[in-house]
């Protein structure tokens, strides 16, 4: 039976957070803007003994320094969509904000509560069906069910779930760093290894420790500040997760790709970074049939469950498109 009531605090500096997420243990929540967090609650998937609300935290701050753009983990989504250093150095992240949920959402969203969301695979939500991420080992009802919406790349025979995220997507393109402070101080992790595949533990999202608390995510200078393109596609144009999506970024300088970087979203238990895309890539002159063969290394190693067959080909065909609109800008 889980807990009817919890205790409800709101620290004024982070040791504070960090010493009641420390004594809360594995019963302690942390409370942002709550979007993710409340419906968690309000259905007992989430059943805290403690919620710890961070609001008060200064943690708010967007900043450049050193040409590393620094984005506190209490930055609403919308404000940081919005925000010249953003859209200057980093437009890939913008176009990725504004293409998640709604913007009431996006007003409410934070950085650090986007990267804690929870998959929305309907057999997480119906507790009449299996689900390995809400029971472990329960089973994964989604592999022998209707599983259009789940995974092609990175899954596992315990969870073939995905990470719903667009503005990951964007972050983990750009070489993003997290920050998180902890019992033990301060420590950083790229970007693309705060998350986890599901492997034999489906349960456990990302790689966040005990007590920890996210308090900034960092990005280097880069150089794709122009020819750079988010592409979701979706069942429909307002308010829908990703079938699948892409975050295209090009240096382009004589015609020639100096460098790429490309990752999706709505395919894996995690943002799907492209690395062998990536490398196919550089040198080349961004054209058509090179687009088309960094598509091919990119997908080459998608399965597809009986509902998702066209998931692949999908994939495919939208990395090319954020390519050649990426190119064109």
């Amino acid at each position: 039976m889980y807990p009817s009531r919890f205790r409800y605090e709101a620290p004024r500096s982070i040791d504070e957070a960090i010493e009641l997420l420390r004594d809360g243990g594995g019963e302690a929540k942390v409370l942002a803007g709550g979007q993710s967090l409340v419906p968690l609650l309000k259905l007992r998937f989430a059943a805290p003994e403690l919620l710890v609300d961070i609001n008060r935290l200064p943690l708010k701050d967007i900043q450049l320094s050193e040409g590393i753009l620094h984005i506190g983990a209490l930055v609403l989504n919308s404000d940081l969509a919005a925000h010249d250093l953003v859209k200057t150095h980093h437009p890939l992240l913008a176009q990725a904000l504004l293409a998640g949920a709604s913007q009431q959402l996006r007003n409410m969203a934070t950085v650090g509560g986007n990267m804690m969301q929870r998959t929305r695979c309907t057999y997480f939500y119906d507790t009449t069906m299996p689900c390995n991420k809400r029971t472990p080992d329960s089973g994964c009802g989604a592999i022998g069910g209707i599983n259009r919406m789940h995974a092609i790349f990175g899954a596992s025979d315990n969870c073939i779930a995905v990470h719903p995220s667009d503005m990951c997507v964007a972050l983990a393109a750009l070489d993003a760093t997290v920050t998180v402070t902890g019992p033990k101080g301060n420590r950083r992790m790229p970007f693309t290894d705060f998350h986890r595949l599901p492997g034999n533990t489906p349960q456990l999202d990302n790689n966040l420790g005990k007590g920890e608390l996210i308090t900034a995510v960092e990005i280097p200078a880069n150089h794709f500040t122009k020819n750079v393109y988010y592409l979701k596609v979706r069942d429909r144009a307002s308010y829908a997760f990703a079938l699948v999506s892409v975050a295209a970024a090009l240096d382009i300088r004589d015609g020639v790709i100096h460098e790429a970087r490309l990752a999706m979203g709505g395919v894996a238990h995690k943002p799907w970074r492209l690395p062998d895309a990536e490398k196919s890539l550089a040198g080349k002159t961004p054209t058509a049939e090179n687009f088309r063969i960094a598509a091919g290394v990119a997908t080459q190693s998608a399965k597809a469950y009986k509902h998702n067959m066209f998931k692949p080909a999908l994939a495919l065909n939208s990395i090319q498109t954020a390519l050649q609109k990426a190119a064109s800008v």
